[in-house]
């Protein structure tokens, strides 16, 4: 947690670095001073094992070897070293690309089953159909055989009951 919250304030003043002047003047006056007053200057860079206070070299995104190591480099704030900056930050980039793999698999997926009917769905809605023929033929079967009782003992209702005046 505390190498994230490193994470965020550096990455905060990286705009202020790019864009500030040296208002403090030269970072070699702070060499053997504090990391606190070397970093008041957002341009310079305390290397921790030497005690140096230096010039960031802002061609480079990292400093290199011979000016400071990378566990002894403190820029933006004093508690966040680069090599804890570049592990907090290739933890957070990976999540962040495993999030998004996640999500475009499981978009695919469900995009997938959506547009084409599963085989097992098309199979159930065959049986469901063959299963409805069937009750209407049986259905008519027994009306048939029901019309066929009704007028043999003379229950047969008529459709009009007012045919027989007609005539």
């Amino acid at each position: 947690m505390v190498s994230v919250l490193g994470l965020c304030a550096a990455l905060a003043l990286l705009p202020a670095a790019a864009a500030a002047q040296d208002v403090a003047g030269d970072c070699s006056q702070y060499t053997n001073r504090s990391c606190e007053e070397c970093l008041k200057n957002v341009t310079c860079l305390w290397c921790a094992s030497s005690r140096r206070c230096v010039e960031y070299p802002v061609r480079r995104v990292l400093p290199p070897a011979d000016l400071c190591e990378l566990h002894s480099a403190r820029w933006g704030v004093c508690w966040v070293n680069f090599e804890a900056l570049i592990i907090a930050m290739s933890v957070v980039g990976g999540i962040i690309l495993i999030m998004l793999g996640v999500c475009c698999c499981c978009c695919c997926c469900c995009k997938k089953k959506s547009k084409k009917p599963d085989k097992e769905d098309e199979r159930m809605a065959r049986e469901r159909e063959r299963r409805r023929v069937r009750q209407e033929e049986r259905r008519a079967e027994m009306k048939s055989r029901h019309d066929e009782i009704r007028r043999k003992y003379g229950l047969f209702k008529e459709e009009n009951p007012y045919a027989k005046f007609e005539n």
